[in-house]
C-alpha cells in the first residue's frame, strides 16, 4: 500500500530503495542492514552499489525480484520511477513516494524519511547541517541568467517547477527557461537567443563531455558553456552536503 505520513508501523528491516538519492541518505542513516536492494543506477556507495541486490533500472524495475524480496518499505519517487511499475510492487509491499521540486521539498522529505526508518535525530542533524551550509552560501552581487541542459538529440532543459530550477536559483544563476514547465525540448536556434550568458551541460542523465561542449560552443560561439556535475544539481538527498560548497567553487570560476 501507498504510506502517507500518518501511517504507524515497526521499524523497516528490508528496505528496498528505487532512488539513487535516496540510497546515498539510507546509508547517511547507516542503515547497511536493512537496505537489501537498490537499481542499477545507485551508485553512491560504491560498496552497495558492489554488494546489494539490484533491482532492475529506475524506470524498469524488476517487480517480480522486488515481489521475491519481499520488502517492509520500498521508497520510490513520483519522476524518477514509472508509476505502473510502482503501482504493482503498492498492491503487495508498504511504498513510499517522495515528491522533490523544491529545496523545503527535500528538506521535508529527509525528515519524513528518517522519521520512517528510525532515524528520526539523524535526520535532524542532516537537515541542520544542509540548511547552515547553504546559508553560508553567498550570492554574487550579479545574478547571471543560465540555461541547464540534461539531454542532446533533442536538447533538453530543466524548466521552471524542478529541483534542478531551484537550486540554480539558490547558487545565483536565473533560468532562462524558467517559463517552460518541467523539462521542455528545446532547438538550438532558441539557445542562441535566449537571453543567458552561460550554458551549463549536465553530467547526468545525458553524459555531456568535453567533446559535446566543444561541438555545442563552435554552435553558440557568444556563450559560455561549461560542464557540470549533475548529481550537485539534482540530488536531494544527503549529497546536498557537498551541493553548497560545489556551487561556491563553481561560481567563483565563471
Amino acid at each position: 500500500m501507498y504510506l502517507s505520513g500518518t501511517d504507524k508501523f515497526p521499524p523497516p528491516t528490508k528496505i528496498i530503495s528505487l532512488v539513487p538519492s535516496l540510497t546515498e541518505l539510507l546509508y547517511h542513516f547507516n542503515l547497511d542492514t536493512e537496505v537489501t536492494g537498490i537499481t542499477k543506477f545507485c551508485v553512491h556507495p560504491a560498496s552497495w552499489y558492489k554488494t546489494k541486490t539490484r533491482v532492475g533500472g529506475t524506470k524498469t524495475i524488476n517487480t517480480y525480484l522486488v515481489k521475491k524480496m519481499a520488502p517492509d518499505l520500498v521508497i520510490a519517487n513520483k519522476e524518477e520511477n514509472i508509476k505502473e511499475q510502482v503501482d504493482e510492487i503498492a498492491c503487495d509491499f508498504n511504498v513510499w513516494v517522495t515528491d522533490v521540486n523544491r529545496m523545503q521539498d527535500a528538506i521535508g522529505m529527509i525528515k519524513d524519511i528518517g522519521m520512517l526508518v528510525n532515524k528520526t535525530s539523524a535526520a535532524v542533524k542532516l537537515v541542520d547541517a544542509i540548511n547552515t551550509a547553504f546559508q553560508n552560501l553567498k550570492k554574487p552581487e550579479r545574478i547571471l541568467s543560465a540555461a541547464y541542459l540534461i539531454w542532446q538529440n533533442p536538447f533538453m532543459a530543466a524548466g521552471g517547477g524542478t529541483f534542478i530550477s531551484d537550486m540554480m536559483k539558490l547558487c545565483g544563476l536565473q533560468n532562462v527557461f524558467e517559463n517552460k514547465n518541467r523539462y521542455p525540448s528545446i532547438t538550438l536556434e532558441e539557445l542562441k537567443n535566449a537571453n543567458c550568458r552561460l550554458i551549463l551541460l549536465s553530467s547526468e542523465p545525458f553524459p555531456f563531455s568535453e567533446k559535446h561542449r566543444t561541438l555545442i560552443q563552435e554552435q553558440l560561439p557568444g556563450k559560455k558553456i561549461i560542464l557540470v556535475d549533475g548529481e550537485m544539481f539534482s540530488w536531494y538527498g544527503s549529497r546536498l552536503l557537498m551541493a553548497a560548497p560545489y556551487f561556491k567553487k563553481l561560481m567563483s570560476e565563471i
